[in-house]
């Protein structure tokens, strides 16, 4: 078992002890910080304050983002969390990622798994909340996902350069032989204004990396912010815009080798024969070596560039063995079909008395509907790549990844050598969307840097190994009732949901010896816990046996469950004749901060207003990664296709520390969403995914996107995130516009098996 899997039931007995009522074993352990990473990386006369500062003689300040940057903004806006305090400019700084370390531990991801509604302010949630960071900090696993890289960021890098802003301060102070609050700093400069004198902070940074922070160090009040809350140039948009060498397919090595790969297109099969005598043979080959890990199994060709590597890799002759699950969609389906109708479900909600609700429910105000999702590929567009060395018992991988400790454990673990010598390179993200957080395609380079005596080797999969070997977002379908009141509400929700666990889809690639316990929220999330007062109101998810290899896809559970629950809440408005947008409203009372929002999209987009004939408008509402979110899309009737007109969105995360950033997340979460809803699915024949490119797994085009209009609210109490929320209300909305525009009640994806877009 790995380091990880090792101290994972470790962590969670800590966690759980913490949550019983105090834990005295291990607490100063959990208190003291991690080794500073930077430490080992320092130029000569650079030093270093804490993870995310460095400081070098001539004022070049170097601010650590250590989150994967694939088109999100983050790097921008970590480093100004940082820059904010430390009292300098963004255009003063360079930003980088940074080394994978403990000390960049995301402990926030594991704080929002727990499984609790955003709203959920109870003590046991909030216990449960406090054990699961504590257990992210014994793991220190450093992620980008879950749209917690800002929340999870929000004060610790704050206070990081307010700590290195401070012993500046004192540095400067004892050689200026004055008292430390009587200076001023102000753009990377400490001025004395009794004497006029100034200091740089790289004249002191020396001194003052060996003194200690006050044992208070007070933040600045928001009023007082000059970065913050205002949006600001991105750092990674001149690299972006004039073709920099900033991803991970662009790294280049001296006597670098190429390599690409091809795995069982029948998953988790093995390799039955292998000839690659034909392959060998061809110019500029070095090698074909055998792939077979607990991930997948296939081969790779070794060669001095790319493009021969995918060459001789068509060449070589394999017969694989065939995958452990159903060879076609109708067999995968009738699986999930059983799972509903025998399988154990557990309950994300269950409020009331359900059975009782519905036992004398007249059969003209019952409402029953069945709704389904396909499996979904990421579709990033670099292609999954990572480059390896192997060389003196060190291992050097310059990877586009969300993992960078788990890439470093697991890669040392599969070339045989210790964590400590496995050193992770995070490159710019051509994408990533979760696809990224698995990390087959580093371990898959390690393996291959182990065939080329010291050399390094960039692996690059083709387009349809990409689209093929994606760990896909999982396929679900749900069964819904509802039991109408006089008024037309809801007075009682039965909602039961099959879907494959992606929890247990992931252990068995990377700790095999760990067995998955217990519910995987994932399935229920976006149905369970929206913020909607129903007096009878049951949610319940159930694993779907299905071996095909699933992974986090942006806005994980949420993606399809904002579909189903909000699709089934606009048949319920359409049967209770209730206006949708209204019914919600009413079924939100107790919320303000979703009535908010729900308000302000209403005005936005002129909810209610007469529209010409051929036009029309569907609403839907998701609370997810701690942002309430609301979306009206607007569709036309073009020569009978419909057209996706516009989209008003309203959110509100709590704080927003860069506008400008977070509208563009907002907007890039609701194209994500329309772009499967309306033509995205992988589809399975014979036992493998059909689809291969964006031929024929298409993404919405540029000339279909909808004019996206976005307003933001801050009234929430808790910060929420940018990247994610923005997904799930689009494909809901989208759905019910269509129902508004055509009459037509589409409860499976893509939309367009059913309806043509234009």
């Amino acid at each position: 078992m790995g380091t990880l899997g090792k101290i994972a039931r470790r962590t969670f007995l800590i966690g759980t002890g913490l949550v019983a009522g105090g834990l005295a074993v291990g607490y100063y352990y959990y208190r003291r910080p991690y080794p500073n990473p930077l430490e080992g990386e320092l130029t000569d006369g650079e030093v270093t304050f804490n993870p995310y500062v460095k400081i070098a003689p001539d004022n070049s300040i170097t601010l650590v983002a250590p989150r994967a940057e694939m088109g999100q903004g983050v790097s921008t806006t970590l480093a100004a969390l940082v820059a904010e305090e430390l009292d300098v400019r963004l255009d003063q700084v360079t930003v980088e990622h940074g080394p994978a370390g403990h000390a960049y531990a995301n402990t926030t991801m594991l704080e929002e798994g727990v499984p609790f509604p955003h709203f959920d302010e109870s003590t046991i949630a909030e216990l449960m909340r406090s054990g699961m960071a504590v257990a992210g900090k014994f793991l220190g696993l450093q992620g980008t996902g879950g749209s917690t890289s800002i929340v999870d960021g929000y004060y610790r890098m704050r206070q990081a350069g307010a700590a290195a802003r401070e012993v500046l301060k004192l540095a400067a102070a004892k050689r200026l032989g004055v008292e430390p609050g009587t200076l001023w700093t102000s753009d990377g400069v400490i001025t004395d204004p009794a004497s006029g004198k100034i200091l740089t902070y790289g004249e002191v940074a020396a001194e003052a990396a060996a003194l200690a922070p006050p044992s208070e160090i007070r933040l600045r009040d928001k009023a007082d912010w000059k970065i913050l809350g205002k949006p600001q140039k991105r750092i990674d948009m001149r690299a972006k815009v004039t073709g920099a060498p900033i991803f991970g397919i662009d790294v280049r090595l001296p006597e670098m080798l190429f390599a690409t790969l091809r795995m069982n297109p029948y998953r988790g099969g093995p390799i039955v024969g292998l000839d690659a005598g034909a392959a060998e043979k061809m110019r500029g080959v070095v090698k074909v070596i055998r792939l077979e890990t607990g991930i997948a199994n296939g081969f790779a060709v070794i060669a001095d560039n790319t493009w021969r590597a995918f060459q001789a890799a068509d060449a070589v002759q394999a017969e694989w063995g065939k995958g452990a699950y159903p060879p076609d969609d109708a067999g995968i389906f009738d699986a999930f079909d059983q799972a509903l109708r025998s399988g154990d479900a557990s309950y994300g909600r269950d409020d009331g008395n359900v059975e009782t609700a519905f036992a004398d429910a007249p059969r003209e105000r019952i409402v029953e509907a069945e709704y389904r999702v396909p499996y979904l590929a990421h579709a990033t567009m670099e292609p999954m790549n990572a480059t390896a060395q192997l060389k003196d018992g060190r291992l050097d991988i310059w990877a586009p990844n969300q993992m960078p400790t788990l890439i470093r454990q697991l890669a040392a673990k599969a070339v045989g050598i210790e964590t400590e010598n496995c050193f992770v390179h995070t490159t710019y993200l051509g994408g990533g969307f979760g696809r990224r957080s698995d990390v087959d395609y580093a371990i898959y380079a390690a393996l291959v840097a182990k065939e080329t005596e010291g050399r390094p080797v960039q692996v690059t999969w083709t387009r349809e190994e990409d689209t093929q070997q994606d760990m896909y977002r999982p396929a679900a379908v749900g069964r819904f009732r509802a039991r109408l009141g006089e008024d037309g509400l809801p007075v009682a929700i039965d909602m039961r949901i099959a879907a494959p666990s992606i929890i247990a889809s992931i252990l068995p690639r990377y700790f095999p010896s760990l067995s998955p316990i217990g519910p995987d929220k994932s399935i229920t999330d976006g149905s369970a816990n929206q913020p909607y007062t129903i007096a009878n109101y049951r949610v319940g998810g159930v694993k779907a046996p299905v071996a095909i290899p699933v992974g986090f896809w942006r806005s994980v559970g949420n993606s399809f469950n904002g579909f189903f629950h909000e699709g089934f809440l606009d048949e319920i408005a359409v049967a209770g004749k209730l206006d949708p947008l209204d019914m919600r409203r009413k079924l939100m009372a107790a919320y303000p901060t979703a009535i908010n929002v729900v308000d302000k999209v209403a005005a936005m987009s002129r909810w209610g207003e007469t529209l010409p004939a051929g036009k029309a408008k569907g609403f839907a509402f998701t609370l997810s990664f701690g942002t309430w979110v609301a979306q009206v899309v607007q569709v036309a009737d073009v020569g009978g296709r419909i057209r996706i007109e516009k989209v008003w969105c309203a959110a509100d995360p709590g704080q927003v520390m860069d506008p400008a950033i977070f509208e563009a997340q907002m907007m890039s979460g609701i194209v994500y969403g329309l772009s499967s809803a309306i033509g995205e699915e992988i589809t399975f024949a014979d036992g493998a995914a059909q689809q291969s490119n964006f031929h024929d797994y298409g993404p919405m085009r540029m000339f279909q996107c909808p004019q996206i209009e976005v307003g933001l609210l801050e009234t929430a109490h808790r910060m929420g995130g940018a990247g994610e929320p923005g997904t799930p209300p689009a494909i809901a909305a989208l759905a019910n516009a269509v129902h508004a525009l055509t009459g037509k009640r589409i409860r499976s994806m893509p939309l367009s098996k059913e309806v043509e877009f234009v």
